[in-house]
């Protein structure tokens, strides 16, 4: 039996019994974890170290942080302050302490974790108050050792402390044991899991053969070890998180119609119709009469619609064939493939003109200038005279570092590579210079080469070249724009147009003014220094170059003429067409023959064979959005007797904002591609009734353009946002056939090119001055067997529609003029009624209005009249 607990005694009130906290005996915070389980660390208050005199800063300081405190001193704080002192933690040591002093030190950085600690043993006492000596040796060493060098200290080692991981790993452990339940007494046993693998004995030392099979169909080729709930090691939930909230009781209910066998059935029945009393009735309601006025207008507007057009068909379906017949729409997107940046020139330029090599494959050659504004151009002239202006030559190769870089007086805005001989270029200049010629295929190793010559400024253009062509090598003209052939096979005439409303013809050749010079003046030129590194081919041209003839675009009868951007020659297809005869020409070149154009005939001769049948016409495209057809031949005035432009055959309005590009189709010599403001246009030439092709607004204003080199009835077009639009007319005529975003800001210029077979590529400038190279997928390079009989049709169905719409605007126009006619007529009549007739219809209408008065006054009651006579007597 457990003694019965003993009752306290209540206290009186009024008296009360002085009581100590009482503190349960803890074991005292020992660092033997750390290597010293002689320190104890403690907390002393400020009573405490006032009390033993140990106090911060004045008893115990870095010079002198320990104090020994006598072991009576501490028991008689026991006796005196019990469980409040703050040596309580360690009482148990104290009175086992040996010694009569014990060390108390102060724990400055509190290394161990309190303000002080207790050193319990004697020995730790003494190594603290005498540590051991250093050897001299080694004393020395430290002498030298600079504080800030780390020294290796190799571990100690330290016996092993248990915190109870043993246990730990000891419970999850499997071990064999028995189990014995407190309900049946039944005792269950668990034995280790053996597994026995067996093989036969002639399989032993036998070649092994490796092959592919599938697991899924040979028998017992894998064994699939799925896993299953075991009670004996499942994890008991001792605490849980659960939370509750309170909703309204909800039940699922279904239900579903009883089912019964299908079984067939007929029935008969007899239609009702109404019997002729029920007609009668029915056709004599006014009802179904007002419902039928009312609706039988709705119902034959409707029918009407009915018959002309079915509502219900997209039209714009029908307009192209099945999208399957165009190859496989996942790979309609441009690849990049390279891209140049030049790290060299960091000014803000950008790339105003593209031009592949027609020879070397790989190396492109692009234009750059200042993104200026032309008042910023005149702040800044002084440091822009101190940038050259380059054309610069990228390689595949090496997409960092130009090959070559020529030299131009001023910014160049457009460039041609000769088609007769591809080392020569001809470029305009933002200052109205209308060409340089270079000669790139130099053997010196200089990355800078100059202009070889170039035009003079006064002769020249006024402002910026916007456009420059070679005209072919079959042909060439003189100052009249008549065409004769060229019988020396190579291209030696060019044309330009300007901002200055104004197109120039130019010859490379010497003129005939020239050959009869004085002899003074021809050794005075002879005198002239030639720099060593340019070439002499076209020094007759420098700063001396005048056009061979100017052609002004007028506006009519104003003094006006129109501003031309671009243009396009009749003959520009056959550039397309040159390549082979290009590169035959300039291995030619390389291969030591002389250069065709080192020694040309002087002007033209008179012996040349004109061409009577040549067509001088070609399209214009102007500043102002308009596209012109016009003639380059001058005519004579009759009056002055002056040479004169023709006026422009055709002038349309299409474009809103400047014309950007106006270029030939290279499979129809006739159909060209207008591209300017937020707008496209595809012409026909010879139909001056309009564009056959005129899209809608696009959402960002368009920038440049050019048609697809092996696809007929593909183009691509540039916008100012960065991205580029791919005009499929075998899918789409209405809109782009797709949009994809190349760059950040506006696209500058856009050049394919045939890089091989299997291969195109094409080039896309940005306003920052990068040039993009894409390749271009399958689909978009290829075209289908029938495109091109496709395209056709096309484009003469456009035209018939055209045709069809001028008709119908003359059978309107002569309707008008027939009605307005017939209304002149009856006008006429009514007028020409004779003077007597008018009298006589105004004296009936006159006695008409007197017989309505007289009756209207009879019957009033007012007068009255007399049967004898017509006396009438007034009331």
């Amino acid at each position: 039996m457990a003694p019965k607990p003993q009752r306290k005694k209540p206290l009186k009130r009024g008296k009360t019994k002085p009581t100590l906290p009482v503190r349960e005996e803890e074991e005292p915070l020992n660092m033997e974890s750390m290597g010293h389980p002689e320190i104890y660390p403690l907390v002393l208050t400020t009573m405490t170290q006032e009390i033993f005199d140990c106090r911060v800063d004045e008893d115990v300081t870095d010079d002198q942080p320990y104090k020994l405190i006598r072991k009576e001193d501490i028991l008689a704080d026991f006796e005196h302050r019990a469980a409040v002192s703050d040596f309580y933690p360690v009482k148990k040591i104290v009175q086992e302490y040996p010694g009569d002093e014990l060390l108390l030190v102060y724990d400055k950085d509190f290394k161990y974790g309190l303000n002080f600690y207790l050193i319990g043993t004697e020995e730790g006492k003494e190594s603290y108050l005498n540590p051991p000596e250093a050897p001299e040796e080694q004393e020395e060493y430290k002498e030298y050792i600079p504080e800030d060098i780390y020294i290796y200290k190799p571990p100690v080692s330290k016996p092993w402390v248990s915190l109870g991981s043993e246990k730990e790993i000891e419970e999850e452990s499997v071990k064999e044991s028995t189990k014995q339940t407190k309900d049946h007494c039944l005792r269950w046993m668990f034995w280790k899991v053996t597994y026995m693998i067996s093989r036969k004995r002639s399989d032993f030392g036998a070649s092994v053969k490796f092959s592919d099979q599938n697991a899924s169909t040979v028998k017992d080729a894998y064994i699939e070890c799925t896993a299953y709930p075991d009670k004996n090691f499942t994890l008991k939930q001792l605490e849980r998180d659960v939370g509750m909230q309170a909703v309204p009781q909800i039940r699922d209910t279904s239900t579903q119609t009883r089912w019964a066998y299908p079984k067939n059935a007929t029935t008969q029945y007899y239609p009702r119709e109404f019997s002729e009393e029920e007609k009668d009735t029915l056709g004599q309601s006014k009802t179904l009469t007002e419902f039928l006025n009312n609706v039988s207008i709705s119902v034959e507007i409707a029918l009407q619609q009915n018959e002309i057009m079915n509502t219900f068909v997209d039209d714009w379906k029908s307009l192209a064939e099945e999208e399957g017949t165009f190859g496989d729409k996942t790979d309609t997107h441009l690849k990049e493939y390279q891209s140049f940046t030049d790290l060299h020139n960091l000014a803000e330029k950008m790339i105003t003109c593209i031009c592949w090599h027609p020879v070397v494959c790989g190396l492109i050659a692009v234009s750059v200038a200042v993104r200026l504004s032309f008042e910023e151009r005149v702040h800044f002239s002084g440091k822009l005279l101190l940038q050259p202006s380059l054309i610069l030559f990228w390689s595949f190769s090496d997409p960092i570092h130009p090959q070559l870089m020529l030299e131009s007086p001023d910014d160049i805005f457009c460039f041609k590579f000769c088609p007769s001989d591809p080392n020569i270029i001809a470029g305009g200049c933002m200052n109205g210079q209308p060409m340089f010629l270079l000669e790139p295929d130099s053997n010196k190793e200089a990355m800078y080469i100059r202009q070889c010559a170039v035009s003079s400024i006064e002769n020249g253009h006024r402002k910026v070249i916007t456009d420059i062509h070679w005209l072919p090598d079959t042909f060439e003209i003189n100052r009249l724009g008549s065409v004769f052939e060229n019988r020396s096979g190579i291209s030696c005439q060019l044309v330009t147009c300007s901002a200055d409303c104004t197109i120039c013809f130019w010859d490379i050749r010497p003129q005939k003014a020239l050959s009869s010079q004085p002899p003074a003046e021809k050794k005075k030129e002879e005198s002239i220094e030639i720099p060593f590194d340019l070439p002499s081919t076209f020094l007759h041209l420098d700063l001396s170059w005048k056009p061979l003839s100017k052609i002004r675009l007028s506006k009519g009868e104003t003094t006006l003429d129109h501003c031309p951007t671009k243009l396009s020659l009749g003959e520009d297809n056959l550039l397309y067409k040159a390549q082979d005869k290009i590169l035959a020409q300039s291995k030619a070149v390389k291969a030591g023959e002389m250069n065709p154009y080192q020694n040309l005939e002087g002007g033209l001769a008179n012996h040349l064979k004109p061409i009577d049948d040549f067509c001088t016409k070609f399209f214009v495209g102007t500043e102002e959005g308009e596209v012109i057809y016009t003639d380059w031949k001058m005519e004579r005035d009759p009056e002055t007797g002056r040479l004169m432009t023709k006026k422009p055959v055709s002038l349309y309005s299409v474009h809103d904002g400047a014309v950007h590009t106006v270029q030939r189709s290279p499979f129809y010599e006739d159909i060209i591609l207008t591209i300017g403001g937020w707008n496209v246009a595809i012409w026909k030439e010879g139909v001056t009734t309009g564009p056959l092709l005129q899209s809608s607004c696009a959402p960002k204003r368009y920038t440049s353009g050019h048609w697809s080199l092996t696809r007929p009835g593909l183009f691509y077009v540039g916008r100012e946002d960065g991205s580029i639009d791919i005009w499929d007319l075998l899918e789409k005529t209405h809109e782009p056939a797709q949009s994809q975003n190349i760059c950040i800001t506006a696209i500058t210029c856009v050049k394919p090119w045939a890089f091989s077979a299997k291969q195109q590529l094409i080039a896309i400038a940005d306003y920052y001055g990068t040039l993009h190279i894409l390749e271009i997928p399958w689909t978009l390079s290829h075209p289908s067997s029938n495109e091109a009989s496709s395209i056709s049709h096309y484009f003469e169905r456009e035209v018939k529609h055209l045709e069809y719409v001028e008709q119908r605007k003359k059978i309107r126009e002569q309707e008008k003029k027939e009605m307005d006619l017939e209304l002149e007529k009856k006008k006429i009549k009514t007028y020409q009624k004779s003077k007597e007739r008018l009298e006589t219809e105004l004296k009936a209408d006159y006695d008409d209005y007197l017989e309505l008065e007289k009756s209207t006054l009879v019957r009033l009651g007012l007068i009255k009249v007399e049967e004898t006579g017509s006396h009438v007597e007034m009331m």
